[in-house]
């Protein structure tokens, strides 16, 4: 056991953990550098904003503050209703991680180990580690996950296998068939957690797959309304499961989240169909753009099913200095370091302005042409 100067202990896994770091604001920017305009790509955000219905929503729901919310009730019989499920099959939370995080909690014991690729979503990482199982990873392949070597390395004290579908921080998604190839040999003893926090950007991929049309037992399914629906701030995620499963994590989640104002923006946000898909395509041009823009400019940029992509530069020092450089002329992205990845830089995809100022000032960066 390590202390703190306050002689209190702490233990060695918690000790050994890095505080998350969130992403730099454009107004913190503005004020470091003198700047007027500070675009920000860092946090996988919507850049349309929210739906004006979910913030009436939100808004209506403020004159009830003095009241409990009722644990996300009636976002989970909504959310049953659209995927014709029972509402034992469904759980909200406070963001997806909110819900991972008390997945972490109900299933895993101290002599369990937990099993996902090298340079998992971060959020993961830091939950996982957290609770001081035993974290293992295999490495990617192809900056894909690895499904046969995830399978090969599942061990008698395996009790948990993260996937996220698409990935983040790569954006590359695996598909149907190789996902239930890689399910046929999980034991029915192993949880598998599948984050899709990017399903409505990875839909309108022909051969990206709908976990919620080929539903097992041991799959536990997280959505988030963060990145399409554009509720970052407001903290709802939800998940779908087997009632067995739902019931026993409904047990141990916190009673009243999520908060009464977000479950109700969450909702103005469902009946917002109309935003959703606007977003959906805002972002398909915006990373066709970026894609190509960025492998003109001789950048090697891995194919994404997310609302950002990633390029992989030759070493960490590199990607330090590209990211400093677009810092100080008002560009905000994603290093990778702290995921396990020094060498890569992560752009969101934001409006065709932002994107195309983006790739303006890499151009003067960098000393390359578009």
């Amino acid at each position: 056991m390590s202390s703190t100067t306050t002689g209190i202990l702490v233990p060695p896994h918690i000790s050994a953990l890095k505080a998350y770091e969130p992403g730099l604001s454009s107004e913190e920017i503005k004020r470091r550098y003198g700047l007027e305009r500070v675009v920000k790509l860092a946090s996988n955000e919507n850049p349309l904003g929210s739906s004006p219905q979910a913030v009436q929503r939100a808004r209506e729901a403020l004159t009830s503050l003095a009241r409990y919310p009722t644990g996300g009730l009636a976002l989970r019989r909504k959310l049953a209703e659209l995927y014709s499920v029972s509402v034992d099959n469904v759980i909200a939370g406070s963001g997806s991680e909110g819900i991972i995080s008390n997945i972490v909690r109900t299933f895993l014991s101290d002599e369990d180990e937990v099993l996902t690729t090298d340079a998992a979503f971060l959020g993961f990482q830091v939950l996982a580690r957290g609770r001081g199982v035993a974290y293992r990873t295999v490495p990617y392949r192809n900056w894909h996950y690895d499904l046969t070597a995830l399978a090969d390395a599942i061990n008698p004290k395996t009790k948990l296998v993260y996937l996220a579908n698409p990935n983040n921080p790569t954006g590359t998604f695996f598909t149907r068939q190789a996902f239930e190839q890689f399910h046929k040999r999980v034991p029915e003893r192993v949880l598998i957690l599948l984050d899709e926090a990017y399903y409505e950007f990875g839909v309108v991929e022909q051969s990206y797959p709908d976990s919620m049309h080929y539903r097992f037992d041991n799959v536990i399914t997280l959505r988030t309304f963060s990145k399409a629906y554009g509720l970052a701030g407001a903290r709802v995620g939800y998940g779908f499961a087997h009632d067995d499963l739902i019931s026993v994590l409904l047990k141990v989640k916190l009673p009243f989240e999520p908060s009464g104002p977000s479950e109700a923006a969450a909702l103005g946000a469902l009946e917002d169909r109309e935003f959703m898909l606007r977003s959906v395509a805002n972002n398909a041009r915006g990373l066709a753009y970026l894609t190509r823009s960025l492998r003109e400019m001789g950048f090697d940029v891995v194919p994404s099913a997310g609302n950002f992509v990633m390029i992989v530069l030759h070493d960490e020092q590199q990607a330090k200095a590209m990211f400093q450089s677009l810092l100080e002329r008002g560009v905000i992205i994603r290093p990778l370091t702290t995921t396990g990845l020094p060498n890569c830089l992560r752009i969101s995809v934001g409006t065709p302005e932002e994107n195309e100022f983006f790739i303006q000032t890499l151009s003067l960066v960098t000393g390359t042409g578009n």
